[in-house]
């Protein structure tokens, strides 16, 4: 396969969940080894770079067993499946007993095919890796006690929330230090002597599966966040940071291995100098949810290699349903902008039919919920638009936008472009509910001296403007609310 592209979309997809609704449209089971392949051709046609398989690796029975006897957690499984029953809790994904693909989903074999049949397609596959914790059955906890956090018979019986009792000895529950402990799992020691060879080990296993993985809370384990933390309780702090040591080594057998990082508290930057490929851009999508469009254009002001590593998205499984929290209006926009933009995209299972319903990731079984249509065309629309060379491969650039003394609307527009050779288009987004009008500097000196079509491709108009206007002048826009255009410019 050759390399990645720049700029890749990634499509994120609840295995088990998907594989079940599957089963049922078939009419018989199937496992990652038998999806049909009408299903993998549905979304190779929708121009995705990669799959992220999300959930694949073995479920821990004794953290299901610990999610049954927790009241919150059953009342949120109830809350988004009403005739929730035991069978439904499949456990967690981020509880990994091994990283062993689950046998209920094709075993490993199965996901051998299921990456053959996307790689014929010209798919990669992204899978899950969890370095923060691990299941309470996982096998480290009895061949290799000392790579955890550990507490004592104080702690288990002052703190039952925090600490388990396992194999004759207490472990300190996973945690993120601002939250209270995942009571489901167990804290690995990131600066235990051993763990980072074990790891490096189980790296590479998965690294012969796949073509990248999706790290979860990969800033927990940084060296300054894990001391914080954990403080008198880890080991001894290592010179090397745990990422700094791990990724190099896997990159030397695995060039074109990549690494995404679920990061948050400003530490996109820290996490690619050590070598992360991308970075989830919640910052982005904080600001395209409560923010308004001069919030969205600063962060986007930022130096371009850090704008390449970021992950963007409206939706993921850790997110509420873009459908739940942006209008209809307003969501059309969100994602024109974060699927336009450079480094990665990724798009969710489900966000094009306006799901609204986020799902526990312990359920194997959703509810059903009604397909918005028109959403549904949109997105179909806009993907087959950014369906070319120059969303993937070319070179991105924020224009910029002017008004007039009396008339300041301009700055609830957005507005950037792509070149890759003759490939040239034009983003212009109004994100606000108010009409706006601008003038959209296009920075390209190739524009003088030539009239130039330019063809929306999500409405199929098109307008004729002169190129040095454009270039000197600027493209005079006036949008409704929320109103946007994806251009194609061709000279004429």
């Amino acid at each position: 396969m050759n390399a990645w592209p720049s700029h890749p979309l990634i499509y994120e997809i609840n295995t088990w969940v998907w594989l079940r609704e599957l089963a049922q449209k078939h009419r018989q089971a199937l496992t990652l080894a038998t999806v049909p392949e009408a299903e993998w051709e549905a979304i190779a046609a929708l121009g995705f770079d990669a799959v992220w398989l999300m959930g694949v690796w073995e479920r821990s029975p004794a953290g299901i067993a610990i999610a049954m006897r927790n009241k919150g957690l059953i009342d949120d499984f109830r809350r988004a499946l009403p005739d929730f029953a035991a069978p439904d809790n499949v456990g967690s994904p981020y509880c990994v007993r091994r990283y062993v693909v689950d046998r209920q989903l094709g075993g490993p074999a199965g996901l051998a095919i299921a990456r053959s049949r996307l790689g014929e397609r010209g798919l990669r596959l992204i899978l899950d890796f969890v370095p923060n914790h691990v299941a309470p059955d996982h096998p480290w906890v009895s061949t290799h006690p000392e790579y955890f956090v550990k507490g004592n018979a104080d702690d288990a019986t002052n703190h039952p929330a925090s600490f388990i009792e396992a194999e004759g000895a207490v472990f300190a529950c996973g945690r993120d230090p601002f939250f209270p402990a995942w009571p489901d799992v167990l804290q690995l020691d990131a600066f235990a002597p051993g763990l980072r060879q074990a790891v490096f080990e189980t790296l590479a296993e998965i690294a012969a599966q796949c073509d990248g993985i999706r790290c979860d809370m990969a800033m927990l384990m940084l060296n300054a966040v894990f001391e914080r933390t954990w403080e008198s309780r880890a080991s001894a702090k290592p010179a090397d940071d745990y990422w700094q040591a791990l990724i190099p080594a896997i990159k030397e057998k695995h060039r074109e291995f990549k690494f995404i990082a679920e990061t948050y508290w400003d530490l996109e930057w820290e996490l690619t100098q050590q070598g992360f490929d991308y970075c989830y851009d919640k910052k982005l999508y904080d600001r395209l949810e409560h923010g308004d469009a001069e919030s969205v254009r600063m962060h986007l002001l930022a130096d371009s290699a850090y704008q390449q590593k970021m992950l963007r998205f409206i939706e993921n499984h850790d997110e509420p349903r873009a459908a739940a929290v942006f209008s209809p209006r307003k969501e059309r926009a969100a994602a024109l902008a974060t699927l336009t933009l450079p480094g990665a995209k990724l798009l969710h299972e489900g966000q094009f039919e306006g799901r609204k319903l986020r799902l526990p990731v312990f359920l194997g079984r959703r509810p059903a919920e009604p397909v918005d249509h028109d959403l549904a065309a949109f997105y179909a629309r806009l993907l087959k638009a950014i369906d070319r060379d120059v969303f993937h491969l070319g070179q991105w650039r924020l224009c910029e936008r002017n008004g007039w003394p009396d008339n300041q609307s301009c700055q609830g527009i957005l507005a950037w472009c792509w070149v890759h050779g003759d490939e040239r288009y034009l983003i212009i987004v109004n994100y606000q509910p108010q009409t706006a009008q601008a003038k959209i500097s296009v920075p390209w000196d190739e524009l003088r001296g030539k009239e130039w079509r330019l063809k929306d491709q999500l409405s199929d108009q098109s307008y004729d403007r002169n190129g040095s206007e454009m270039r000197y002048v600027g493209l005079y826009v006036d949008l409704l609310p929320w109103q946007c255009h994806l251009f194609e410019l061709r000279a004429l």
